[in-house]
């Protein structure tokens, strides 16, 4: 596939099931050897794991929606720049729900080989949403004695 074609299916993905929490065409989207890549570790979690992942972040933010705001792909690899919004309704990292609203920035780096990504990586802006929600306090806010 080509650069452009891998940037489609990532963006259909992000639209058709991350933004639906519908999972049932994940294997269009996703390969039985997809892994997941976390803090330099590679996690081989297949098409169940992607599922469970979906499921679970829907369950959290129930309303989660994904912005793209910018996609460049180079080979296999496509990187997204995207804005998700959704209210916290769920555990989250061992919080009990806030129904607030979080807006979080994150960068998704994602593999796609045949037709079908291979690899999920990326990094998101988690301390703003701490904030929002209030699971996070700045210590000494300017003006405090």
């Amino acid at each position: 596939m080509t650069p452009e074609e891998n940037k489609y299916l990532v963006r259909r993905y992000y639209e058709e099931v991350a933004n639906t929490g519908n999972v049932s065409n994940l294997a269009d989207f996703i390969s039985p050897d997809y892994v997941e890549v976390h803090d330099n570790v590679r996690y081989e979690i297949g098409i169940d794991g992607a599922r469970d992942h979906v499921l679970g972040v829907r369950n959290t933010f129930p309303d989660l929606h994904l912005e793209i705001e910018q996609q460049i792909a180079e080979g296999d690899w496509v990187v997204t720049v995207a804005t998700v919004r959704g209210t916290h309704e769920g555990v989250w990292l061992g919080m009990t729900p806030t129904n607030r609203s979080v807006e979080m920035t994150t960068v998704n780096v994602d593999r796609v080989v045949d037709g079908r990504i291979v690899e999920h990586g990326g990094a998101v802006n988690m301390l703003h949403s701490f904030l929002e929600i209030g699971a996070v306090q700045v210590a000494n806010p300017v003006g405090d004695p």
